[in-house]
């Protein structure tokens, strides 16, 4: 489980196609802080940790990617030396900042328009329409693996405004239009589109 607040950006150091995709990601996490089998968010998606350690460079972490989570993902795009969200799981006692994530991405947004307002980058994104329903002005998405709150909706397309602090705390600083995004839908909306949907029934 996560919270949507990043607390790192990841440098891609090496990818392996070996049955599945093994990549390496660079880290500012210390390497014994790490524990083999740990769950780290990478731009959203929920992977397990199968190795660590440190070179010259710094500290590097190793993450196995089934074929399953590369098609459904935006991790087909990932290229040695991208730049990645990163987020580790939730402990007790840490502070909730942003939502409940579970970094199980349920969709790819398209980044259809962007337009800077005052210091802020304002963003529109399209999203899936299976998932446009559960997407609500005001209400609260995963991007990349980053908590974010929607300005406006109109039909499948969404605004977010990302503020100088995001872009410079994460990898949002480097959007561009037509990037594939990992779109986490807010779980407390699909219940109650759920709920919805029995009700009507």
């Amino acid at each position: 489980m996560f919270t949507g607040i990043i607390t790192d950006i990841g440098t891609i150091r090496a990818l392996e196609q070996k049955g599945d995709l093994t990549a390496r990601i660079g880290c500012g996490y210390a390497p014994d802080t790490i524990a083999i089998g740990a769950s780290i968010a990478c731009d959203g998606v929920c992977l397990t940790v199968t190795d660590r350690g440190a070179e010259e460079t710094g500290a590097w972490f190793e993450v196995s990617i089934s074929g399953e989570t590369v098609s459904k993902t935006n991790l087909r795009s990932w290229v040695p030396g991208g730049r990645i969200n990163l987020e580790r799981a939730l402990r007790l006692g840490d502070e909730m900042g942003g939502h409940i994530v579970s970094g199980h991405v349920d969709g790819l947004a398209d980044i259809v328009a962007m337009a800077q307002e005052g210091d802020s980058t304002r963003i529109q994104f399209r999203a899936p329409d299976a998932l446009a329903k559960y997407i609500a002005p005001k209400g609260s998405v995963a991007l990349n693996g980053a908590s974010l709150t929607v300005n406006e909706v109109d039909g499948a397309v969404f605004g977010v405004n990302f503020i100088p602090h995001t872009k410079e705390a994460t990898t949002w600083g480097t959007a561009q239009v037509g990037d594939k995004v990992n779109l986490e839908i807010d779980t407390l909306a699909r219940y109650v589109a759920r709920l919805n949907e029995w009700g009507a029934a």
